[in-house]
């Protein structure tokens, strides 16, 4: 299943069967290599929230589990976003840029490999996030990042997504012998990237957006 260029679909992260957030993106390319994909400033979005309208991040893992839970619906508020997912890879690669558009980071998310779907009217990819992630900056130097949550994610093994924390702390850790060397992605390519002129942003998230996920 390949993905226009140009066209509107919404990358999900999926947590035990429910949408954890949703964010539209225009396809920049799709081909051997992976599915290249830019988030634009103000795009409408949706992440889940407890009944109070509290996320993940506000409250201790135990608190969350027992929570119950809903989608709302916000903007995307950081710089344009380019998102990179390689065919087959449990990662994607982002390119974070400061508030004047340039490029700042690579930022690398460990995931489950995406699942593709496309309904004719509406089409995506939906991932499941496993949390640590990894920074690399310009000069190829990096860190772990959320590396306390994902440890007190993991002692909640009845209630957390990630089965094989060693298999994600084994992924990041190819990902950062690749950006050591100065390997694609981190090679510098797209770090300049501009979107078509004609892409518009979308006012409001695309009809079939909180469909049952794929994977």
């Amino acid at each position: 299943m390949r993905f226009e260029p140009g066209r509107l679909i919404v990358h999900r992260n999926v947590r035990r069967g429910r949408i954890g957030w949703v964010r539209p993106a225009r396809v920049v390319l799709d081909d051997d290599r992976g599915l290249l994909l830019w988030v634009a400033r103000d795009t409408p979005v949706a992440h889940e929230v407890t009944e109070a309208g509290l996320g993940m991040r506000a409250m201790p893992f135990a608190e969350w589990v027992t929570s119950s839970y809903r989608l709302a619906r916000g903007r995307w508020n950081g710089p344009p976003l380019l998102k990179f997912l390689p065919t087959g890879a449990a990662h994607s690669v982002w390119w974070f840029r400061d508030a004047g558009d340039r490029f700042a980071t690579w930022y690398v998310n460990l995931e489950e490999p995406g699942v593709r779907w496309d309904d004719g009217h509406l089409a995506g990819v939906d991932v499941v996030d496993q949390d640590l992630d990894v920074v690399v900056r310009p000069d190829r130097s990096w860190e772990w990042k959320d590396e306390e949550e994902f440890a007190e994610r993991l002692a909640f093994p009845d209630h957390y997504w990630v089965p094989d924390p060693d298999a994600v702390r084994a992924e990041g850790k190819r990902v950062v012998a690749r950006a050591e060397a100065g390997h694609f992605p981190f090679d510098g390519t797209w770090c300049d990237f501009t979107p078509p002129t004609d892409w518009t942003t979308p006012r409001e998230l695309p009809a079939g957006w909180d469909r049952p996920p794929a994977r």
